[in-house]
């Protein structure tokens, strides 16, 4: 429950602090006198969007707190999931400064005002005058129906689910498109790969033809040389063959006289025994070298192939090509075998929808049957609101479609007088009745729905005599589940209230300031006689007011 409002330098409001009870609470004031600033207020410590132009003084920053006593409502879960620090008595601060900017605090941690927003769903509803329009919404038709039918884990469990079927199916649509991309393309992709495929490209190929290929076109200059190189060898007298053979047989003649000769002969036979092996092969070379035009043909065909395909694939060697070979494999592979990754992904769709249909059935079978209950309900408020002629027709449609809370369509018909057809709410109900409606909507919801408190703005716009005094009793029947606040314009209600505050302006060195005091018995008397009867309160208005006050 809301147990302390504080509020400095906000609009015609300079300092206000007021401490709030259970049961049933009253706010009255004149028109103008800043009831509707008071729930402005309200508005931004509950997370409403704010600027400076709210700020009385524009140099100095206003500060908005609202306590709330909240131990009982389990929602330490919303705490912990949000980074806060849980508090049984839990503050809410909001500061908008001169500049514009706002702070938002809960517990003296700061916070977003999505987080902020998220809190006070769960424990405020403050209803204000435009707000009954919402009955005619679906979406609000739900939430009363749900509450009664208990649907909520259900609906949470669906939302899960849905939320994992709208994924899966973006990836089914997402590898359907690929899938198409990829076809369009399958046949130049395959042409591609076989191309390559039977090219059948090694890494180093190509250096190695190149090689080979200098070598057989310059194969007449290499004759030419190892020719040469044989007759300065292998000549009879003046060969190197001959003459290394002539000195290495004088160095053996003396190798024995010393161990330098010995060395030196050591030396030239090796040097003998290395060229004898390179004369050797160089004759062997000039024995097997030979032009092979055939060869060369072959050779040139493949290395034009290699840079033609080179060229093809905007790429400068054959790793790089066997880089796009491996590419191309694997697109027209993913093509080959996509039917298959279809099919598994669609069985991975068609299971989820098939479980989240189960629930989505079993919410509506819920719904079904808390219809007639949910009927009888508003019917036996509204008889002892005056509306005993009403009756309610919800229509239930289960749906092919997903929705956020399920698969059905409701539409809510009315028929307020007897022999009247049935209609939309909005089309046949009057104001006053959809005032009444609604406060008997919310007193259905105060059963089943686990909320600390609730604010009426002027829920009796429209209503008077006998049908408010009712109305005043439900509201004290609400009392029972939660803490109930309303601000009226009627006697009638404000005598129900077990406190009773006031808001009123006053003048303070010709500065407009609005106040808020809980009044007290003396004082409630006089406001209701002048509620009663104006600002001229006669002896009948103070007896008349006393006897709602008892």
């Amino acid at each position: 429950m809301l147990t302390n409002l504080s509020i400095k330098n906000y609009a015609l409001i300079e300092n206000l602090s007021v401490s709030f009870r259970d049961n049933l609470s009253i706010i009255t004031g004149e028109t103008g006198a800043g009831k509707s600033i008071l729930l402005g207020a309200l508005g931004l410590v509950l997370g409403k969007r704010a600027d400076s132009s709210t700020l009385k003084n524009p140099e100095v920053k206003c500060i908005i707190e609202a306590e709330f006593s909240i131990s009982k409502y389990n929602l330490e879960p919303y705490f912990r999931d949000n980074d806060l620090d849980f508090e049984g008595e839990t503050i809410i601060r909001r500061e908008i400064l001169p500049s514009g900017k706002s702070r938002a605090f809960i517990n003296d941690t700061p916070t977003t005002l999505s987080v902020l927003q998220g809190l006070s769903e769960k424990i405020i509803d403050v209803h204000s005058q435009h707000q009954t329009m919402q009955l005619s919404t679906s979406s609000f038709q739900f939430k009363v129906l749900d509450a009664l039918a208990k649907t909520a884990a259900k609906i949470e469990s669906y939302k899960r689910g849905l939320k994992l079927f709208n994924k899966l199916n973006k990836e089914l649509t997402d590898l359907k498109s690929n899938q198409q991309a990829a076809k369009e393309q399958y046949e130049y992709n395959l042409h591609l790969f076989k191309e390559l495929d039977e090219a059948k490209i090694v890494v180093d190929e190509q250096e190695s033809i190149e090689q080979k290929l200098d070598k057989l076109n310059n194969i007449e200059e290499i004759k030419t040389n190892l020719l040469e190189i044989q007759e300065v060898s292998f000549a009879e007298e003046i060969g190197l063959q001959s003459l290394l053979n002539s000195i290495t047989s004088k160095l053996a003649n003396i190798s024995s006289y010393s161990k330098e000769y010995q060395e030196l002969y050591e030396r030239l036979n090796s040097v003998k025994i290395e060229f004898d092996d390179v004369a050797n092969e160089v004759e062997l070379a000039n024995e097997n070298i030979q032009l092979d035009a055939g060869e060369i043909e072959k050779l040139n065909d493949r290395l034009q192939l290699i840079y033609n395909l080179q060229k093809k694939h905007t790429v400068g060697s054959n790793k790089e090509l066997i880089e796009v070979y491996n590419n191309l494999s694997l697109k027209v592979e993913a093509v080959e075998n996509s039917s298959g990754q279809l099919t598994a992904k669609e069985n991975e769709v068609n299971e989820v929808a098939a479980k989240i249909d189960v629930l989505a059935q079993k919410i509506s079978n819920d719904r079904l049957k808390a219809i007639p209950k949910l009927v009888k309900k508003l019917e036996n408020l509204l008889a002892t609101l005056g509306m005993e002629n009403t009756r309610f027709k919800f229509n239930l449609k289960h749906t092919k479609q997903y929705f956020q809370n399920g698969k059905d369509e409701l539409e809510l018909l009315i028929s307020a007088n007897k022999g009247a057809n049935f209609g939309e709410l909005k089309k046949v109900a009057s104001g006053g009745e959809l005032s009444r409606i609604m406060l008997s909507v919310k007193a259905i919801l105060s059963e089943y729905l686990s909320l600390p408190t609730i604010i009426f703005d002027e829920i009796d716009t429209g209503v008077s005599g006998d049908v408010s005094q009712k109305m005043a009793d439900i509201m004290k029947l609400m009392c029972d589940n939660m803490q109930v606040i309303t601000i009226t314009h009627l006697p009638q209600i404000a005598s129900k209230g077990q406190q009773h505050y006031k808001v009123y302006k006053e003048d303070i060195n010709n500065n407009i300031v609005t106040k808020l005091k809980q009044l007290s018995d003396n004082e409630r008397v006089n406001e209701i006689a002048e509620m009663l009867g104006g600002k001229n309160i006669t002896s009948t208005a103070i007896e008349h007011a006393k006897e709602l006050l008892n």
